[in-house]
């Protein structure tokens, strides 16, 4: 977990932070495998036991003030005193690793009847979803990102291949050749569903191959995909073959089809799935079409601010099917290549909020998709992840930036649905009193509480010691890594500036600045940093 800070040295009063107009607030990286400095987290098991303040509801951490029978917050100072079990804890230092460090990352213990434990059936699983409404040299790219993403996956993960244009098409590769079973989409957006279910059509087992048995079948299918014909989409949409044009991308009802075919196996087959929807343009079938007419001049003629016209969603679709992708466990990747509208402020709301990314690539030449995908499933990912930053009592969080959804009861809990090493997330301060810190010779303290889940393989080599084959088998883990840190206040404005990290002060800046353009429209956002 690394945590920077605008500025090292805080200000001490309301007065000092309105004079150095800097952005105060602290980044977060809490799935870094080790803090800013390089130094990796003290780990143990015991992380449902860690005593937490009856005031503030704190970890302890080695910050605390011990005392005989019980302990000093190091946020809030309410004295805690010891239960039975952490007394006997305690007397054992060398097994309690928050009475050594203030940054531990701790195991905690998961019920296997909640589909937890060494025991556990989750695997990894991962599906492509490409689109066939393309050019050549859009399937070509998407080919060689799959082959490179074929490299990155580890053994055991289990993979599927599905294709879209004004039809699914679903890939059995585990067979001597491989099978597709195609399901068309109806054209009419008001039809509920498809004519057959993706589960009718092919057993979901039997869509989703292991990877290291099936890899050069995997990789065969991707020769034989092909982009669908001008006549192929004017049959099925019933127009003449020279009136259609380049479309018949039926990518709504193909995501929510494929959200529900994958459901059915979510807690037991896998405990997250990852879908890679690559699109070559802006749905323009079925159901989730958008409309690209929208983008144009002609709000020039009517005084209308067009950036402020497009910026927000068009249809509430797809942030819909976001929840539902996050009921069923499912996390959705869109990689969008072209140059033309594609609407993806209705678009990235099926990805920011399934816990997924957004990219965009303006073209097929200078595009570095296969080296982008080989990195996203390089790091290690964790999810079902919950975060909590508290402070000491004279300050609080202010804002909070990044995708997170805040918890439903709980003031301050942010819930991430799936996070890589370096996702970052930030949060600026405000205090209290306007007489800023009490007391400027106490350090101001923050806590950070990183609860989150990840998928470990468990190699089971066979008995019999001729054999070198291996099975895979892996196990749900979950942990909770706390980090506590302090900071002086500053005792003039000089420290203040000396201490400034000017990369947080820009990432805090930027959030700040995109959140007015989408409140405001971009020319507000663009004057945002000097009138604010």
């Amino acid at each position: 977990m690394a945590v920077r800070a605008t500025v090292s040295r805080f200000p001490a009063t309301l007065e000092a932070l309105e004079s150095c107009a800097v952005q105060w607030g602290v980044a977060v990286t809490p799935f870094a495998a080790a803090d800013e400095r390089g130094q990796p987290p003290t780990s143990g098991s015991g992380g449902d036991r860690v005593p937490r303040c009856e005031h503030c509801w704190a970890y302890f951490s080695s910050h605390c003030d011990l005392e005989r029978w019980g302990w000093s917050c190091a946020l809030c100072g309410t004295l805690n005193g010891f239960d039975d079990d952490t007394a006997r804890r305690f007397q054992h230092p060398d097994a309690c690793p928050e009475l050594n460090s203030s940054f531990v990352d701790l195991e905690i213990p998961v019920d296997e009847a909640e589909g937890g434990g060494d025991g556990v059936r989750a695997r990894p699983v991962y599906v492509a979803a490409v689109d066939l409404a393309c050019s050549e040299e859009f399937l070509e790219l998407i080919k060689s990102a799959l082959l490179a993403a074929l490299e990155a996956l580890i053994p055991g993960s289990l993979f599927g291949l599905m294709t879209f244009s004004h039809k699914i098409g679903l890939y059995d590769v585990q067979g001597p050749i491989p099978v597709v079973k195609n399901v068309f989409i109806p054209p009419d957006i008001e039809e509920d569903g498809l004519p057959v279910a993706l589960e009718d059509a092919m057993p979901l087992l039997a869509f989703l191959a292991p990877v290291d048995t099936c890899k050069d079948r995997i990789t065969a299918a991707l020769e034989t995909l092909r982009p669908t014909s001008s006549w192929e989409r004017g049959a099925a949409s019933g127009q003449e073959e020279d009136t259609v044009l380049l479309g018949g991308r039926g990518f709504g009802t193909a995501m929510s089809a494929l959200i529900d075919y994958l459901s059915s196996e979510y807690g037991s087959t896998f405990a997250l799935a990852r879908v890679f929807a690559f699109l070559s343009g802006a749905p323009d079938y079925g159901a989730g079409l958008l409309d690209t007419r929208r983008y144009g001049e002609q709000y020039a003629s009517k005084g209308v601010d067009a950036d402020l016209a497009l910026l927000p969603e068009q249809i509430p679709f797809y942030r819909d099917l976001a929840a539902v992708a996050v009921q069923a466990g499912v996390c959705i990747d869109i990689f969008a290549v072209t140059d033309e509208y594609t609407d993806l402020a209705s678009l990235k709301f099926l990805s920011i909020e399934s816990g997924g990314s957004l990219f965009l690539y303006a073209n097929t030449d200078d595009s570095t998709l296969p080296q982008d995908i080989y990195r996203l499933l390089s790091r290690p990912y964790a999810f079902g992840c919950v975060l909590r930053l508290r402070t000491s009592s004279d300050f609080e969080p202010g804002n909070s930036y990044g995708h997170f959804f805040p918890d439903p009861q709980y003031e301050k809990v942010q819930h991430i649905i799936c996070c890589d090493s370096f996702a970052t997330y930030a949060y600026d301060f405000d205090f209290v009193h306007n007489d800023g810190f009490s007391r400027h010779t106490d350090p101001a303290v923050i806590q950070i509480a990183f609860q989150y889940s990840v998928i470990e393989p468990v190699e089971e080599t066979s008995g019999d010691e001729s054999q070198s084959s291996a099975s895979y088998k892996f196990c749900l883990k979950r942990r909770l890594r706390l980090r506590t840190l302090q900071y002086r206040p500053a005792r003039n404005i000089s420290e203040i500036y000396d201490s400034v990290d000017p990369e947080v002060v820009l990432h805090i800046l930027v959030h700040k600045v995109i959140l007015e353009s989408l409140d405001k429209g971009v020319r507000e956002g663009r004057q945002y940093p000097f009138t604010s």
